[in-house]
């Protein structure tokens, strides 16, 4: 059964957005509880690729919390004992159509610190890059990778241990009415409450979801062993089909010229939502992806198809060794048709928090910053401030 202490902070899920909202208001000197259905987080925080993204995100809000969690991301790494296992961005372009996305993203805001590159000089931030067969690539220094695996426990472990965090872990929340949190293992007390869901719908506040008409995104992923185990990818990899799904470069109008390419000589890639990205883990072996399909109850079998076009994109791109396929996985996360991420006040004292676009890793310290500071009216100290 639960105590009867009393807590400044209750968050409903301990993946990356709920740790995430634990961190900012442990800053602020809160006392936070964090429920936990799973004896662990298993869902999307860690069935992803570790990669935060910065360049390519849609431009002003979303593209503006990605630095900002890259940048909490990059502090927090160091005291949490967390590798970041490589740095940088490289987009390939296969086309000249895509080259044009390239340029013409070059020419925003967006682009501080990113350089058009030859086949050739991509090759020194990519050394397996099969550069006879591109046009030219997009260098970004801004992203970097972390084991999803590893650092999500090794995060939660920070925040018990330095920040005094409590994690209840096993015990599904039922009910949300502050000071009052109802769980399978009993009650606790809590003056606010964030729930951060992720693809959960029904079980906390499910008419907000409907009404924001949330469905889930389905991905499939792998993970590579190559035969040569001195094979270096350098930095993550993007393709020519990540330029018309990023809304960074989406948006452009020079997009729509390689999108109309792209239906005409990859349409299957195009109808199951594939794109590449490529990153390294330190044991060498690499995780790749990924499709989308959006459903409200996504089926749960993976498809052998869908695999093999993200492997055909991914050896038009890198001169990939022989290897083989060490793991197999699906993904879901929160998918909303109108925003990057939902966040909404169900009552008061309690806001609900749903990433919305697969950017969890890649926005959601800046999220938690932002709602947390909203409930407690107080901004978040640098963390320097309060270690």
């Amino acid at each position: 059964m639960l105590t009867r202490d009393v807590y400044d902070l209750a968050v409903v899920g301990a993946g990356i957005v709920g740790l995430a909202h634990a961190l900012a208001a442990a800053r602020l000197g809160k006392r936070v509880v964090v429920f936990e259905r799973d004896l662990e987080a298993v869902g999307a925080s860690i069935r992803n690729f570790g990669f935060v993204t910065v360049t390519g995100q849609p431009g002003g809000e979303t593209w503006r919390r990605a630095r900002r969690s890259r940048d909490v991301w990059r502090e927090i790494a160091a005291l949490a004992g967390i590798t970041i296992e490589h740095e940088g961005l490289t987009v390939v372009a296969r086309r000249p159509e895509a080259r044009a996305v390239l340029e013409a993203f070059l020419d925003t805001s967006m682009a501080e610190g990113c350089m058009l590159l030859t086949p050739q000089e991509a090759i020194r931030h990519v050394p397996s890059l099969a550069a006879e067969s591109i046009s030219a690539a997009l260098y970004s220094p801004h992203e970097m990778r972390v084991e999803s695996r590893t650092a999500l426990p090794r995060l939660a472990r920070l925040l018990a241990e330095r920040f005094g965090v409590t994690f209840h872990y096993g015990k599904a929340v039922q009910a949300v009415s502050p000071p009052k949190i109802t769980t399978s293992r009993g009650q606790v007390e809590a003056s606010r409450v964030v729930v951060c869901p992720g693809d959960d719908f029904v079980t906390l506040f499910p008419e907000i979801a409907a009404q924001h008409r949330l469905t889930r995104c389905q991905l499939q992923m792998m993970r590579l062993v190559p035969a040569d185990a001195g094979f270096t990818l350098g930095t993550a990899v993007m393709s020519d089909l990540g330029l018309v799904r990023y809304g960074g470069y989406a948006a452009l109008p020079e997009a729509a010229a390689l999108r109309d390419r792209l239906q005409q000589e990859q349409p299957e890639h195009l109808q199951h939502g594939i794109h590449l990205i490529m990153v390294q883990s330190t044991d060498g072996s690499l995780v790749v992806g990924d499709s989308h399909l959006y459903a409200e109850t996504p089926p749960p079998f993976s498809s052998e198809r869908i695999d093999t076009l993200i492997l055909e994109e991914a050896t038009a791109v890198l001169n990939l060794p022989d290897y083989h396929i060490d793991e197999r996985w699906t993904g879901t996360y929160a998918s909303s048709p109108d925003a990057m991420a939902v966040i909404d006040e169900p009552a008061q004292d309690v806001k609900l928090v749903y990433i919305t676009s697969g950017t969890g890793a890649s926005t959601a310290f800046a999220i938690a910053e932002e709602v947390v500071t909203s409930l407690f009216d107080t901004p978040i100290p640098a963390l320097e401030k309060v270690l």
